[in-house]
């Protein structure tokens, strides 16, 4: 995800600095990125891979820019921890963002000392095709703020819905029970992954089932997003689905483990 938002936005103009503290993180972003701008432009895209690449810098450390947008791992703490380090790094004025699925916008702004210009931005993976930004308001986001990530994300060539802080905003609230009903059909024996996610495909006219979804999402993320949900929301229908525990807990996280709820190896 962190990968296709600057590659959004180096293709927009901007000049982009990508940081991750994992060790071969941004190399692989960017060897992501070329592959992403060459099968883009074998479309007819009007952007250069070369000059798409030359306005993204890899940096060490968190600097200062007029934006950062955070994409880690779908963890408070560590997204916290990110925004604590930000508010030091980047001048008063500019606005830090998350791109965060499910954990509430409050709760990062909380750590900062200015709450007015913390907002989220999600995207949609993958972030170069899908149109879709949810724009989420904290309760002490400003409104300057909001018009700007909204004005930002019509130049990227998206469209902004805004939403407020709750967990899980609009899209996962929606979704993830969805994929976890998906999982408590496989689980149950209903029918095969197979046939859950053709019926979703061709019965609800989806583009993609909900179990292949989840395998996209990373079904480690599913979890971490319904746990914000339940507990969030105080509502057990949120649980995570036995079934998608297992899977996690054996290390078939879907796509990026090349295993899920099918098998990509």
């Amino acid at each position: 995800m962190g990968a296709g938002i600057a590659q959004v936005m180096a293709a927009s103009g901007r000049t982009v600095f990508l940081h991750d503290a994992a060790p071969g993180a941004v190399e692989k972003g960017l060897a992501g990125m070329r592959k992403s701008l060459e099968r883009l432009a074998a479309k007819g895209a009007p952007h250069d891979p070369d000059d798409v690449l030359g306005r993204v810098e890899p940096v060490d450390e968190i600097v200062d820019a007029d934006l950062m947008v955070e994409a880690v791992v779908e963890d408070a703490d560590v997204k916290q921890n990110v925004f604590r380090r930000a508010d030091l790094a980047l001048d008063p004025d500019a606005v830090l963002a998350s791109n965060t699925s499910s954990i509430p916008i409050a709760s990062l702004a909380e750590v900062t000392a200015r709450p007015e210009r913390v907002i989220g931005m999600h995207f949609f993976n993958p972030v170069p095709v899908m149109a879709l930004v949810e724009v989420v308001r904290a309760p002490g986001t400003a409104d300057e703020t909001v018009r700007e990530i909204v004005a930002l994300a019509e130049e990227l060539g998206k469209t902004p819905a805004e939403v407020n802080d709750f967990p899980g905003f609009v899209s996962n609230r929606i979704l993830m029970p969805l994929i976890n009903e998906a999982a408590h059909a496989l689980q149950d024996g209903v029918a095969e992954a197979e046939a859950i996610d053709t019926i979703a495909r061709l019965g609800f006219n989806h583009p993609m089932g909900p179990l292949a979804l989840a395998d996209l999402i990373g079904l480690d993320t599913c979890v971490s997003i319904m746990e914000v949900l339940r507990d969030g929301l105080g509502e057990a229908k949120f649980e995570p689905c036995p079934l998608l525990r297992d899977h996690v807990a054996a290390g078939r996280l879907g796509r990026k483990t090349g295993q899920g709820f099918y098998s990509y190896l």
